[in-house]
């Protein structure tokens, strides 16, 4: 699976037009004619008419009926050429695969940006700093640092994990990795200073080089730590310094904290979170956040019940949910809490709390159904106002979604294209076709839709986000039509699929997915968990459909049939109504 601007698009396929599809009998859509993968294996993705046969290095293929195909080929290291022939048509396809391990030098030399720290590091004082390089084998490795001469020493073999990708495609075991010119070692130093660029040295057959560390190293005071706080409306915190690590819940504007280590541009809050510096700024003088709580108060509004957390400081927070329950958690708060109003509504039951030893307040919303309807958090000043959405009333008529307001998302538009069928049909333009047809079934049902395109054009995921929370839909549907990475089986790989980020979302997930795949008798690709820009919204149940894959030939002559269409977007309202009538 390839994420897009975090959308789910799995593939990185090359798109031909349709026109140029209609005007060569032969069209290969995928790969293009000078390709680079690191996968072991490649799928071809095209078409040609059915009658007579496509060969791929003098080997026939397997092809749908309406002559489609995408067979998958093992690929060498270095160049692979394949040459794809129908009839008196041919066509060169050259897949280059690269090695996924680093290129080990072969003379006296470090291999290539392999000394690491590789970026620009502040640590706290005694905290580990560590130091790595790739050079020849049976050579000795040192780093000079602070007046200290760290030998850097030969590492074991170690488990390479495939990409997260690789729980698509069902192959996310690991791979044992020989660590051979792998060289590492790790010290503390215990006073605050600035380091500066480490120096590397390398000594081979009697002769030695030295040789910079690109990234700078900082060792920070505990007394003299600087304080952020986050300057856009929702910052993004993950699990480590790049966009590589998983997300946290989302620091509201005006959120601070002290900042306990850097990593190139990102910041390691002192929860423990990190955050892109480019998201705060550093308050000058502040001293490290805490405060205190002692109430905590309730405001009913129309569609929604708010939580108000008075601070004298606004501090990190997380966000948990699960059946009956929402604990949130705020940190660097200490509790002076002897008496908490009870709430009663359509909502909550009762409000627990708990001081947490590492230096936090927790506090436990027992729910009265399993069903939440979406959250947002934000600072007033130095207040955190928790807003819990109230369950949405459904009209008394013989319309089954009478008063219910649902968003669909179709996914791309404009210049995101999305997939590619076999034949150079967009991805893009098939998500509109079935979300317009969805469109009315749900209209017909009582419901109100709202559409974050209703024509080829392109949104970006942030404006189709903000959309959402803007909207307030009782759910969000973004439609969506599948792909593969490089190393996919695209021809026997198909099916429908849902996706969820919130728990508040998963039920909705599960049900749709099985409805539909019992009501069509469709191939069930699965439910998945997943970090995607159109399940993240957390203002509403938010969920992603995967209608079938645009790679697979069979599948790909289904999704794109107008009568199967209709069927799939009623099917998918009718889902959409037996989950609302089911008890949650």
């Amino acid at each position: 699976m390839k994420s897009v601007f975090g959308l789910v698009l799995l593939s990185s396929i090359v798109i031909s037009s349709p026109t140029l599809a209609q005007e060569q009998s032969l069209n290969i859509i995928f790969p293009s004619a000078n390709y680079q993968t690191s996968a072991e294996k490649i799928f071809f993705l095209g078409t040609a008419p059915a009658n007579g046969e496509v060969l791929i290095n003098g080997k026939p293929i397997t092809r749908s009926k309406a002559g489609h195909f995408a067979p998958s080929l093992p690929l060498q290291l270095g160049e692979n050429l394949f040459t794809v022939r129908y009839q008196n048509q041919e066509r060169q396809i050259k897949v280059t695969r690269i090695s996924s391990l680093p290129e080990i030098p072969k003379g006296l030399a470090f291999a290539k940006d392999s000394l690491t720290p590789a970026a620009d590091i502040a640590k706290l004082a005694g905290e580990l700093i560590c130091f790595s390089a790739i050079a020849p084998k049976d050579a000795t490795v040192s780093v000079k640092v602070a007046n200290q001469t760290i030998p850097l020493l030969p590492q074991p073999q170690q488990a390479q994990l495939p990409s997260n990708l690789a729980a698509l495609t069902g192959n996310n075991q690991p791979n044992t990795q020989s660590n051979v010119g792998k060289y590492e070692a790790c010290t503390t130093i215990d006073a605050a200073a600035d380091l500066g660029q480490p120096q590397f040295q390398l000594t081979l057959n009697g002769k030695t080089i030295t040789q910079l560390g690109t990234g700078k190293i900082q060792v920070l005071s505990p007394a003299q730590l600087q304080v952020a706080e986050v300057t856009v409306d929702a910052g993004v915190a993950r699990t480590g310094p790049s966009t590589d690590y998983s997300r946290l819940t989302p620091l509201p504007k005006g959120t601070r904290a002290t900042v306990t280590g850097k990593e190139g541009e990102w910041s390691r809050l002192d929860y423990g979170a990190w955050i892109n510096s480019k998201e705060t700024r550093i308050l000058s003088g502040a001293v490290p956040p805490k405060t205190i709580i002692r109430s905590v108060g309730y405001r009913q509004l129309a569609n929604a019940t708010e939580i108000v957390f008075p601070l004298q400081v606004p501090v990190p927070v997380s966000v948990q949910q699960g059946d009956r329950f929402l604990t949130l958690t705020l940190y660097n708060t200490t509790a002076q809490t002897d008496i908490i109003r009870s709430v009663d509504n359509a909502l909550i039951s009762r409000l627990d709390w708990q001081q947490l030893p590492q230096g936090g307040v927790q506090y436990t919303f027992n729910l009265k159904r399993n069903q939440q309807w979406g959250y947002k958090l934000r600072y007033e000043g130095t207040s955190l106002v928790l807003s819990l959405r109230q369950p949405p009333e459904i009209g008394k008529n013989d319309k089954p979604l009478s008063g219910i307001k649902i968003l669909l998302d179709p996914g791309h538009g404009g210049k995101e294209s999305g997939a590619s069928g076999p034949t150079g049909y967009l991805e893009k333009d098939l998500n509109l076709v079935v979300s317009k047809l969805l469109k009315d079934e749900l209209t017909k049902r009582g419901a109100t839709v709202v559409m974050t395109r209703e024509d080829d054009k392109e949104v970006s995921l942030g404006d189709r986000q903000a959309i959402i929370d803007k909207e307030e839909p009782a759910i969000s549907i973004s439609i969506h039509h599948n792909s593969l990475p490089d190393d996919g089986d695209a021809e026997k790989i198909k099916g429908f699929a849902a996706f969820w980020y919130h728990p508040q979302a998963h039920s909705l997930a599960v049900f749709l997915h099985n409805y539909v795949v019992k009501k069509l008798k469709r191939p069930a690709y699965g439910v998945f968990w997943d970090n995607l820009a159109l399940t993240r919204p957390a203002s509403t149940p938010s969920v992603l459909l995967e209608l079938g894959f645009m790679s697979n030939p069979d599948e790909f002559e289904l999704v794109t049939n107008p009568e199967e269409q209709k069927k799939e977007a009623s099917a998918i309202a009718q889902g959409i109504v037996e989950w609302f009538k089911s008890d949650r």
